[in-house]
């Protein structure tokens, strides 16, 4: 690794305000943000209409390439298995090594490929987990966010709620090994309007 580039998945009816803190955060640290969609230079269109213009197809994706893979929810992984490619592409990138963070209805895209049954996860609430069918109940979390350290050779994964998009980076950040020494700073300011964050963060 040593890239400095997270790739963001971005597909229709993505979910705009899940991803914004741990992406905007880590440019701020120096990170390039690529997007990954299903066809390179085809827009996607997200849940707020906002037209994205992905840099790389999904299928050009290499895991060596990247430090971290984002998968925001969406109302597809609702739908049905249009973008059962991107919870695939996610096996590839833990099974590399490499991390994988996702939220909301990504989660569900994760149970359905399997890769919940065995790790310690969350996501909106339990029920909609179960829905999928899948076999990691007995593993689900009740929390804002869980980070699952993979096993050796394996990436870490990070799961969370559609409302903890901070929680959700806090645990982006611990990951890759930003903002260190401020990461407590940066959650109380965002997550609690606290004050005093701020001046600890800027300090």
């Amino acid at each position: 690794m040593g890239t400095k580039t997270v790739h963001l998945a971005v597909y229709d009816t993505l979910a705009d305000w899940e991803t914004g803190h741990a992406t905007a955060w880590l440019a701020r640290a120096g990170y390039t943000i690529r997007t990954v969609g299903p066809v390179a230079g085809e827009p996607v269109t997200t849940l707020a209409g906002i037209r994205i213009v992905p840099d790389l197809a999904l299928a050009d994706l290499r895991p060596e390439d990247s430090e971290l893979l984002i998968l925001p929810g969406a109302e597809k992984y609702d739908e049905g298995d249009e973008l059962a490619a991107f919870p695939a592409a996610a096996r590839a990138f833990l099974d590399a090594g490499v991390p994988v963070a996702a939220i909301c209805g990504a989660t569900a895209g994760l149970a359905k490929e399997g890769l919940l049954d065995d790790r310690p996860h969350t996501s909106a609430v339990s029920f909609y987990l179960a829905a999928t069918g899948y076999k990691g109940g007995e593993h689900y979390v009740d929390t804002d966010a869980v980070t699952s350290e993979g096993e050796a050779g394996t990436g870490d994964l990070i799961t969370a709620g559609p409302t903890e998009p901070v929680a959700f980076a806090r645990e982006v950040f611990a990951v890759l090994g930003a903002y260190e020494g401020k990461r407590d700073a940066w959650y109380r300011l965002f997550h609690d309007s606290d004050p005093a964050a701020f001046v600890e963060l800027n300090s």
